[in-house]
């Protein structure tokens, strides 16, 4: 017999939902988005580390180091040092943010829910989810290249197909990765668990090819490219806050993987372990192979894929290819299909289960690089690069999401103090539809990012946009929240 009314039991710290009729019956709830059980908290430190490590072994990063320096005006020490302090600094929010994921086993719309509203929750749910899109589609577009290169090292005929085979390459590798996410949370776990190590072996290969083709002294010696006797802060800062702006997404859903975390402890260490060393050496590592495409292919070449690709030796190129498209595939699985498949169930989760919004999620991505797949294939002429939409577009949407990174921290510990209704978070009776005082606090700092973009004086605000917006995005929410207790508590007291 269905019991009425949920139930919340703890073990250990951890807590689980025996879900009544008032929870199943629900238009929150679905079993997808349910908390986990005890039993089904089975990742370990080691499995958190392999996934971080899956994530950071990736394209992007390889290329971070190239942006600094081209775009940043960093030397190659200063960007090096930019990228292995802001992931220190990104762990801040990263593990707070874990904390609730794992002693409540919920995902991240699920926690939206205390701070923006059973309803609300959706709105920075699908901001969120489209940056997700966006990356997707990007990894894929690299993943594609990638099992296109695979194709022709092994049928020759193969690439006389040039951008066909590309766009042929995206759609397997684009249903590879939903595969994947729609077999469930093991498949991943398993995923970063096989594909961890054989990363940190490509990454020792390709270093081992490079380093008798590069100077390390003289590579740390090029000069910055910015203004001769121009301030080293603004510009590191300002390169700091877009690493920062790398994982900005994560450290607002990773309760969507630390609900399966065993401990508090489990969380913490596996990311400090994974996060930030994985981060600075692979990104050490394109830089050195960039200086050194040169010797080692005759052209400057900054991604690895294409880097690859120049090696006569088919065998060789299908090896490192292979190994490429495992890299990708646990970089996109985990970090741009997760989130926003939980995202769009949160919209109606009766209605919109894993399955459809794995395939919601691979549409949007595919709708997303529409526009560079028809260039491959020759359908339509443009000047719009990839490079263009990942350097600009994404990197600067993610820095908005750092007032959602402050208020969720803000309302879980400050305000909620670690206590959060379990079962209240699945029904509509308990949180309000819509917290004004999240929106308020979230739009503020939004805004005025936006209006710095035309100020000389203020343009500090965007330049640091993540900073600016957590610290502000918090402070304002904690205000609002505390203004709105007091009068209840004035009331009392009379």
């Amino acid at each position: 017999m269905q019991q009425n009314r949920s139930q919340v039991t703890e073990r250990d710290g951890l807590f689980e939902l025996e879900a009544g009729s008032d929870v199943l019956d629900s238009p929150r709830y679905n079993h997808d988005m349910a908390p986990t059980k005890v039993r089904e908290r089975t990742w370990n430190k080691w499995h958190i580390t392999a996934l971080w490590v899956g994530m950071s072994v990736c394209v992007p990063t390889y290329t971070l180091g190239g942006v600094l320096t081209a775009y940043f005006g960093l030397s190659v020490g200063e960007a090096l040092m930019a990228i292995l302090l802001a992931n220190v600094i990104v762990l801040i929010p990263l593990t707070l943010n874990a904390f609730p994921g794992t002693k409540y086993g919920i995902p991240f719309p699920v926690l939206l829910r205390s701070s923006f509203g059973v309803l609300g929750s959706n709105v920075p749910c699908l901001i969120r989810a489209l940056v997700a899109c966006g990356w997707f589609g990007i990894q894929t577009m690299f993943g594609g290249l990638a099992i296109h290169l695979f194709l022709g090292s092994v049928f020759e005929g193969w690439k006389s197909l040039g951008g066909t085979g590309e766009v042929i390459g995206f759609m397997i590798f684009w249903s590879l990765n939903l595969w994947v996410v729609i077999r469930g949370a093991e498949s991943i776990k398993w995923l970063e668990t096989l594909s961890a190590p054989l990363l940190v072996a490509v990454g020792i290969g390709l270093l081992m090819w490079a380093m008798p083709n590069v100077s390390m002294t003289e590579l740390l010696a090029i000069p910055p490219k910015r203004p001769e006797g121009a301030s080293v802060v603004s510009y590191f800062a300002a390169g700091l806050t877009a690493m920062v702006g790398f994982w900005a997404t994560l450290s607002l859903n990773i309760p969507d993987f630390s609900r399966y975390a065993k401990s508090q402890k489990d969380q913490i260490l596996g990311q400090i372990f994974g996060l930030p060393l994985t981060m600075f050496l692979f990104a050490s590592l394109g830089v050195v192979m960039t200086a050194a495409s040169v010797k080692l292919v005759g052209v400057t070449v900054s991604d690895p894929v294409s880097l690859i690709g120049h090696i006569q030796s088919p065998a060789w190129v299908a090896v490192a290819m292979a190994l490429i498209i495992i890299a990708t595939l646990s970089t996109n699985t985990a970090a741009n299909i997760v989130s926003p498949t939980n995202d769009f169930q949160n919209i109606a989760p009766k209605v919109i289960n894993r399955t459809k919004a794995v395939l919601l999620t691979g549409l949007v991505g595919l709708a997303l690089m529409a526009h560079e797949l028809l260039k491959k294939l020759g359908l339509i002429v443009s000047d719009v690069s990839l490079e263009t939409v990942y350097s600009n577009w994404l990197l600067g949407y993610s820095s908005l999401l750092g007032p959602i990174a402050g208020i969720m921290v803000v309302d879980y510990f400050l305000i909620k103090k670690q206590q959060l209704d379990l079962a209240g978070l699945y029904r509509d009776d308990v949180y309000p539809a819509w917290n004004w005082a999240g929106f308020t606090a979230f739009g503020v700092p939004v805004l005025l990012t936006l209006l710095s973009l035309g100020s000389d004086a203020f343009s500090w605000f965007y330049s640091y946009g993540w900073f600016t917006g957590s610290a502000l995005g918090g402070v304002i929410y904690y205000g609002l929240c505390v203004m709105r207790a007091q009068p209840s508590v004035m009331k009392t007291a009379v």
